[in-house]
This record gives structure tokens, C-alpha cells and sequence, in this order.
């Protein structure tokens, strides 16, 4: 019985002779027909004959019942590739002049365009040349941040949570764009504005940043970070303004309340390690400085959020940067009262606890129990807010508060104080607080920061 067939009788039979169209085309190759002798293999088809090849013979009859798995059919088809893969090899010669060499295709037009002011391309290259990364090497481990170059000699300007751990037996390590490292020392920082100044030791010709204006950003404007995000250096993104004057509030160092500036918002991804590095617009201009993201109810096992970045305004920055370059110190508005967030309080609007004796709002005619308003044209919807917006700011300036709304609301003019910025400007979540020293707002509501 012949394999793969089905159903056969073992019986004798006689053999009968085959004919080239009796042969079975699976099992008995082909026997061409006597004649002038060939070499065997592909290089037949090269030969130069006088009398063609005979066709191969039609099969006469259906081979019903053959099998043959399929992993044996993958394999065989790989050889009969390989072989007519020779074939095609010999009739080609190998010649060299026909192998293809790959090459790419110009876009010349297209860099060109990117290159320009205007693109991300633009941005990012333009960013990274005054970029720098920041690592503060401490007993207890590493804290990785980035800066912007201010001078040629190594001034670098980034956040102050970023270099808040370099004291006593810390090392101040900063890479610059150019990929020289420096130790560094601090200059200065304003907690409150959570903004530093550093100095690179032996560096000279590095790239200042160019510094644009905050006020004249648009919600929708598109915006690229550069930093160092999980140390990943020179790490360039990319998004839009997503809001401006955005109330940013974060845990303090002792997490018993709760730090408060005004920053825009931004989708640009910004990842740990971004902390003090570059938000530019498309022309390459520092617009601000990036300092926090919000990642939702993550910590606590809740829902991710994303593409909720904050980042401190450049025209803030700039002031705070050069009051640490000329002082070694910065200086903070103060109004003058105290407040809280209370969590049962439903009032729209900042209440006030108390007011400093002879400070600001009460010169002002500010009372204990106003309930305040608005800051300018800006509305305020609770205690965070308040702070939020006379950080924004100078110290001396005067500003319009409104107190109450509706057809009681009044407005007074408040000329502001002034106060050295030696810790952060924080809010408890209940109460007023006690201890301490004085803070922008008036006596010392938020309890002590170490």
C-alpha cells in the first residue's frame, strides 16, 4: 500500500511498465527523454541548447487521499525557496553592479522649515543649549532636578524644593548643555515662590536663556519643556497653555499644611526630574519655569490624572531670580490677615480669622469675619486663592480688594507690605495656626516650617 493512500487492497499485482504520462508526478520525478547529455542542477537553464527542454508532462489523474502535515509543508517550502533562491543567484552571476544600494531621500525643505522659529524643532534646540541637570547628593539619597542658564559664568536659576536638601555635607553636582559638569553652590532662594539661584564653580561661556514675557501668554499656545525627567537629560515635550493664574497648592515639608503660589497650567508632560527646567514658547523664550504636576488621587489608589502640569510664571521669576542675584535674598508681598481652609466652611470667598495690628489690610479698614472677594479683577474662591493672587503681586503695590459680593460688596485700595521670603507661604487645612514668624499674610496663621 502506497503511504498516504486510503481504502487500498494489499494484493499482488503485476508491474506494468510506465510511460512518461502514466508516472506518478509525486512520488517518480521526472526522466526526461534520452538526448544530448546536460549537466545536472539550475546551471542547465544557462546552457545554450539547440533544442528546447520538452515541457513537463500534464498530471493524468487526481492523487485523491494524499496528506502531508503541515509543519513538514513549511519546511519544505523553505527549501524549495533556498533552491530557487540559488537558481536565481547563478543566473544573475552575482554581478555587483546589480545589488541595490539603499539610501534616503532628502527633506530638505521640511528641516528647513523646522529649523526655523515657530516649530517645536526650533524650541527644543534653542532650550537644551541653556538647559542644565541638577543632582544634590545627600546621606539620604539623590534629588534630581533641572535649571536655566542665567550668565555665561554659571548663574542657573531653578526651583528651590529642587536644592532645598544641599546643607551641611550635601554635594551640588549641575551638567550643562554643553556636557561639562560643576560642583555648585546656592546662591539664594525664596521658598514662597519656590524659586533658587545657584552658582556652577569654573564655568565660563555657557549659553544664557532667553527670557520672554509671562503676561503676553495666550490659553491654547503651544509650549515645549525641556529637563530631565527620571534623569533622562535634554528630555524635550511638548503641549499648550492649558490655563494662566492657576492656584497651585502642594504638602509642605512637615505636611501639616499646605504650600500656595500662582502658577499657569500646562498638558506639557512634566515628570520628576523637570522640577526647574525650561517651559519655552516657540521662539525659544523662557515663559516659565516648571515646578509641579498634579497626578490626581494616584498616591491614594484612586484615579490617574495626567496632562495637569504647573509652572511659575517667568515675569515672577524673573523679579525673585534677580533680587537672589543682587541680595542673596527675595522679598514677599504681605496684606496682613490670616485664614483658613476649612473643610466645613462653604463660603465663596476667603474669610478672614484676624487681622495684623497696624499691618496693611487693617490700615486698609479690613475687618476679623470679612469674607474678601476679589484681588483686582481676579475672583477669589477661598484662603489658597487669597495668597495665591498677592503673591502675584510686588511688595509696596497697591491693589483693589473687594470684600462681600452682591449689593454689599465694597472695595478698598491695599497698599501692600513687604517681608523677607525665609520660608514657604503655607495654609493649614483647619484652624489658624500658631508659632512661628511672621508670614506675607499677617501674624503668623500657618504654623511653623522648619
Amino acid at each position: 500500500m502506497r503511504p498516504g493512500h486510503r481504502g487500498a487492497v494489499n494484493t499482488p499485482q503485476t508491474p506494468m511498465p510506465q510511460t512518461p504520462d502514466d508516472r506518478d508526478p509525486i512520488t517518480e520525478p521526472f526522466v526526461p527523454p534520452p538526448g544530448p547529455a546536460h549537466p545536472p542542477g539550475p546551471w542547465m537553464m544557462n546552457q545554450q541548447t539547440t533544442s528546447p527542454l520538452p515541457p513537463m508532462p500534464p498530471v493524468s489523474r487526481p492523487r485523491a487521499g494524499v496528506t502531508k502535515p503541515i509543519i513538514v509543508t513549511a519546511l519544505l517550502a523553505g527549501l524549495l525557496g533556498g533552491a530557487v533562491g540559488m537558481g536565481g543567484s547563478a543566473l544573475l552571476g552575482h554581478d555587483s553592479a546589480s545589488v541595490p544600494v539603499l539610501s534616503s531621500q532628502p527633506a530638505a525643505a521640511a528641516n528647513a522649515a523646522d529649523a526655523q522659529p515657530g516649530s517645536v524643532t526650533y524650541a527644543a534646540s534653542v532650550a537644551s543649549k541653556s538647559t542644565a541637570d541638577i543632582k544634590v547628593q545627600t546621606a539620604n539619597g539623590t534629588a534630581v532636578g533641572s535649571g536655566i542658564v542665567l550668565s555665561p559664568d554659571g548663574y542657573v536659576l531653578t526651583n528651590h524644593h529642587v536644592v532645598a536638601g544641599a546643607g551641611s555635607g550635601s554635594t551640588l553636582v549641575v551638567t550643562t548643555g554643553d556636557g561639562h559638569q560643576h560642583n555648585a553652590t546656592v546662591t539664594g532662594t525664596s521658598p514662597s515662590y519656590d524659586l533658587a539661584v545657584i552658582k556652577l564653580q569654573g564655568a565660563s561661556g555657557l549659553t544664557p536663556a532667553a527670557l520672554g514675557d509671562s503676561d503676553a501668554l495666550k490659553v491654547g499656545q503651544q509650549v515645549v519643556a525641556v529637563g530631565s525627567p527620571d534623569s533622562l537629560s535634554n528630555t524635550v515635550t511638548s503641549g499648550i497653555v492649558s490655563a494662566l493664574s492657576r492656584t497651585v497648592t502642594a504638602g509642605d515639608q512637615n505636611g501639616s499644611s499646605l504650600t500656595v503660589y500662582n502658577g499657569l497650567q500646562t498638558d506639557t508632560p512634566i515628570n520628576p526630574g523637570n522640577s526647574g527646567g525650561p517651559l519655552v514658547n516657540l521662539q525659544g523664550q523662557v515663559i516659565a519655569v516648571n515646578s509641579a504636576v498634579d497626578t490626581g488621587q494616584a498616591a491614594s489608589g484612586g484615579p490617574q490624572s495626567f496632562g495637569l502640569g504647573f509652572a511659575i510664571p517667568i515675569n515672577t521669576a524673573k523679579r525673585i531670580a534677580n533680587q537672589l542675584l543682587q541680595d542673596g535674598k527675595a522679598t514677599k508681598p504681605v496684606l496682613g490677615v490670616s485664614g483658613s481652609l476649612s473643610a466645613g466652611d462653604r463660603t465663596e470667598g476667603a474669610t478672614v480669622s484676624s487681622v495684623q495690628r497696624g499691618g496693611p489690610a487693617a490700615a486698609a479698614g479690613i475687618q476679623q469675619g470679612d469674607v474678601i472677594t476679589k484681588i483686582g479683577n481676579t475672583a477669589v474662591a477661598d484662603y489658597a486663592d487669597l495668597m495665591a493672587q498677592i503673591l502675584t503681586h510686588k511688595p509696596g503695590e497697591t491693589v483693589p480688594v473687594t470684600i462681600g459680593s452682591g449689593s454689599g460688596a465694597r472695595t478698598v485700595e491695599v497698599k501692600l507690605g513687604s517681608a523677607v521670603d525665609e520660608q514657604e507661604t503655607t495654609v493649614p487645612e483647619s484652624g489658624s495656626g500658631s508659632g512661628g514668624s511672621p508670614l506675607p499674610f499677617g501674624g503668623n496663621p500657618f504654623g511653623q516650617i522648619p
